[in-house]
């Protein structure tokens, strides 16, 4: 099977092949051996909600006081 990659590096993959490896939102990506390597992969809620605290560089410490100025009166 073919499929274009846009000049935004955009890539859309064959229906056959997404229903192969069943349903995924995320694909790990690695170049190997001059290949595109792409890894279904299913992320819990939870590692969203991590990964995103991760990328706001949000602490613990940060959420438990949200948590306590969302809990005042």
């Amino acid at each position: 099977m073919l499929a274009k990659i846009t000049a935004k590096n955009q890539l859309t993959l064959p229906k056959a092949i997404t229903e192969a490896v069943g349903p995924a939102e995320y694909f790990e990506v690695q170049a190997l051996e001059g290949r595109i390597v792409l890894t279904p992969v299913r992320i819990q809620r939870g590692d969203a909600v991590r990964a995103k605290l991760a990328e706001l560089k949000l602490s613990e410490a940060d959420v438990e006081a949200a948590v306590v100025w969302a809990r005042r009166r």
